[in-house]
């Protein structure tokens, strides 16, 4: 098969790794790609969010199979236009998008389906969203209503934080997307990401992760996309998964049914747990990043296979064939991020590293400049290892951190904690 790849993450360095690790992958490209991508693909330099753009080019280039990596190019109908032109696609179409694309769509979606999340209210002016969280006080959730890139949400300890993020979303900070806005309840609990893929009809479980999304140690500092991950969540026990499968996720694919917009390709579940009993938080329409990074390090080949029989819709003849195993994920970042950081450090010492089944430098922002590895972005690699426990994932991942050379990067030094 030739394989297309979209985008130029973490994420899809991961994606594009296993599915090189696949003997039916004849040729490989990505679009844009990274400095650490072109090492193993060819990269293109094409506009992901331009439906008709991506269609040329698969066609150009004789591609059998697109897989998309960010939710942007989802939204804009990229799968819909390449299945209107014959070309087998992995992710769901443009309406379906919508559970990640539209906060208060998700909301609608559990309500029909009476799945279990926060309770919630939308609001399409500030003076309403104040006063209702006002009268609601702290702590709060304020989501921006559409996609913010990974930065609409703001977790409100206190009225004024509630409050001022009212304004920063209706004032414009991150354009259209906070046109509309989402207020939950705030659900306390322990948090982890749950992978299902779906084929409209049929669903499969892939695996099971946990992010850390405060900046620093000690879940300290500001939200950020995420600054390490690490597979499997043991707080997602056999018996939690199958009942938020039951509860939640097969309820909200037969109503995307029920409604004509079936969803095809990998949802994310965030799920908030509590006391055996999961809810969720919201749903990606893509594979999460850093979540995929250490789910690609444990299915390997597999992911290809898994991914085209979603595409095809014979999701009901697969499995999936888990090692009992872990895999940790350390992110590096630019100082300063989420806040404002400079771009153009140079990074040495991964030239050093194994990279093998075990251990893979991920790139997530870096640029090639004189044959130099620079960052590019402000979460920049993702040191990813695998073992036969979480302790010696972490170990391995840990160990890979200390030969890297970069004054100009931070990470934290406690991920896995909660499992550990």
């Amino acid at each position: 098969m030739n394989i297309l790849i979209l985008g130029s993450g973490g994420r899809e360095h991961a994606l594009a790794w296993a599915v090189l690790q696949n003997p039916k992958c004849d040729t490989l490209i990505v679009a844009p790609g990274n400095a650490g991508i072109a090492q193993i693909a060819a990269c293109a330099d094409i506009n992901i969010l331009n439906p008709q753009a991506v269609v040329d080019f698969a066609a150009e280039n004789a591609i059998d199979f697109v897989i998309v990596g960010p939710e942007a190019p989802l939204a804009e109908g990229v799968v819909d236009a390449l299945s209107q032109s014959g070309i087998l696609a992995f992710g769901p179409s443009r309406e379906a998008a919508r559970l990640e694309a539209s906060k208060a769509f998700t909301k609608e979606i559990c309500d029909a389906a009476k799945a279990p999340t926060a309770a919630y209210a939308r609001f399409t002016d500030a003076a309403s969203a104040r006063d209702y969280v006002t009268a609601q006080g702290a702590p709060i959730v304020v989501k921006a209503d559409g996609l913010a890139a990974g930065k609409g949400v703001i977790v409100a300890m206190t009225l004024t934080e509630a409050l001022d993020a009212i304004d920063d979303m209706f004032g414009g900070e991150f354009g259209d997307a906070g046109a509309e806005v989402v207020i939950e309840e705030f659900m306390e609990g322990e948090e982890a990401s749950f992978f299902i893929l779906s084929d409209g009809a049929s669903i499969l479980p892939i695996g099971t992760a946990q992010d850390h999304k405060r900046a620093f140690d000690n879940d300290a500092g500001p939200n950020t996309g995420g600054m390490g991950a690490y597979s499997p969540a043991p707080v997602l026990s056999d018996e939690i998964a199958a009942r938020a499968l039951r509860e939640i996720v097969q309820p909200t694919i037969d109503e995307m049914a029920k409604r004509g917009t079936p969803y095809r390709g990998v949802l994310y579940a965030g799920l908030m747990i509590k006391d055996g009993q999961a809810r969720l938080v919201e749903y990606n329409v893509r594979f999460g990043d850093p979540e995929c990074q250490v789910l690609m390090m444990r299915l390997g080949a597999q992911a290809l296979d898994l991914m085209v029989a979603c595409a095809e819709q014979r999701l009901d003849q697969m499995s999936v064939n888990w090692a009992d195993d872990h895999a940790l994920s350390v992110v590096m970042a630019a100082i300063g991020y989420p806040g404002s950081y400079e771009k153009g450090s140079v990074i040495n010492g991964l030239e050093a590293l194994a990279q093998d089944s075990n251990h893979m430098v991920f790139h997530a922002g870096t640029k090639e400049v004189n044959g130099a590895i620079t960052a590019a972005g402000g979460r920049v690699l993702n040191v990813t290892a695998r073992g036969e426990t979480l302790a010696e994932a972490r170990s391995r991942a840990y160990d890979m951190v200390n030969k890297i050379d970069w004054p100009d990067g931070f990470c934290r030094s406690d991920i896995g904690w909660r499992a550990l």
